[in-house]
């Protein structure tokens, strides 16, 4: 029976401090403050899914993908920022303030579940004082097809949306005969 009580105490310790790690994390992220500087940034949102995350911007981690934790290194470099009402542990709470020009930008999404993720790995040149927001959804088309065809799952594809106009589409179909498949920028 002790040992049951030492191992319930042992839990909750550990849930404790992960919760008051991400609130630390959360304070720290509410103290970011926007500076001359960065109200001409860009803002990269992403979303269409319960959930998705931002990996890596350039060279700088952001999520580390065993323990779900932000880099020490990502928080103090003022490039993320936390949705208005918004908590850490929310789904899509997090969004960049970035530097106009040219980035690399990994995003991981998860449209099944969360054991199972989706990184579409993107390079742009983002534009001073825009908002970026990077939507997932399924491709679901009418057009007949064999049923082989008919019978794999739609193809899940990306819109990179500036302001309100789509301006890169991404797609991931389904390939019958391994099922993996890349994502490939298709033509607007």
């Amino acid at each position: 029976m002790n040992k049951l009580l030492g191992r319930f105490a042992l839990l909750g310790a550990l849930a404790a401090a992960l919760t008051a790690c991400q609130s630390i994390d959360t304070a720290q992220l509410n103290k970011v403050k926007e500076t001359e500087g960065t109200k001409s940034h860009a803002q990269i949102y992403c979303a269409g899914t319960e959930d998705c995350e931002f990996e890596r911007y350039d060279q700088i981690r952001i999520l580390n993908a065993e323990n779900q934790r932000l880099e020490k290194s990502a928080i103090k470099s003022g490039l993320l920022r936390l949705k208005q009402d918004k908590k850490l542990k929310d789904p899509n709470a997090l969004y960049l303030s970035v530097p106009a020009g040219s980035h690399e930008l990994v995003i991981r999404f998860y449209p099944i579940s969360q054991e199972k993720a989706e990184s579409l790995h993107v390079i742009h040149k983002f534009k001073a004082q825009q908002r970026y927001t990077f939507k997932m959804y399924r491709n679901r088309s009418k057009q007949p097809s064999s049923l082989l065809n008919a019978s794999a799952p739609e193809p899940l594809c990306v819109d990179l949306v500036q302001e309100q106009k789509i301006i890169r589409r991404f797609c991931k179909p389904y390939n019958v005969l391994n099922g993996l498949g890349e994502f490939v920028e298709k033509k607007l």
